[in-house]
């Protein structure tokens, strides 16, 4: 385990349909207000797609964990998180010639899926493991040069009761408070 002071987090929290979450509403409401956290709604921010590249730019620069918190739509992420990799993450930037913006960066993955967890195994209806579905996430810390964390993860959203849900947002914000404070677990693929 790899410890430090205090870093800065950004939350970038992407949920189409809030106002049907129960989950993602819980969870981020134990963090949004966290010292040295920044939450950025991007739907809120977003709702056209038309990102402001300069801005999401400057944010990462200024924090030291990156986390994605959204829902599993369809085994990935929704579709603004693409569009956000997709126009933010560019070349000479995040990769490539002078592309070290984001290198000994941490992502974090805050997500919650529908499925309960014995649903993501080889023998379950997702037929593959979260980690799995989530590779194409790894491999984008890695061709940025950043530490990709374990997904904090939330199964079974749907069937979860209002204790339930309680709880999982006190673990989210107990775990983001321990990655702010310096407690970083290994991660599933180290900085390059």
């Amino acid at each position: 385990m790899h410890t430090q002071t205090s870093h800065s987090v950004l939350i970038l929290y992407a949920h189409p349909r809030q106002h049907l979450s129960r989950i993602n509403a819980a969870l981020r409401a134990q963090v949004e207000n966290l010292d040295n956290v920044t939450l950025c709604d991007l739907y809120e921010q977003y709702p056209d797609f038309l990102i402001n590249i300069p801005r999401e730019q400057a944010l990462l620069r200024e924090h030291d964990i990156i986390v994605l918190q959204h829902p599993i739509y369809w085994y990935s992420a929704p579709a603004l998180v693409k569009e956000w990799l997709d126009v933010v993450l560019e070349y000479g930037f995040a990769y490539g010639q002078n592309g070290t913006a984001l290198h000994g960066k941490y992502l974090l993955q805050a997500v919650s899926s529908g499925g309960r967890d014995y649903a993501f195994q080889s023998t379950g209806s997702s037929r593959y493991s979260l980690v799995e579905l989530l590779r194409p996430f790894e491999q984008t810390a890695h061709l940025c040069g950043m530490h990709y964390l374990p997904p904090f993860w939330v199964a079974g959203a749907h069937y979860l009761s209002a204790e339930a849900i309680a709880t999982q947002a006190e673990r989210y914000r107990e775990h983001i408070c321990a990655l702010r404070d310096g407690t970083i677990p290994a991660p599933l693929c180290p900085a390059s």
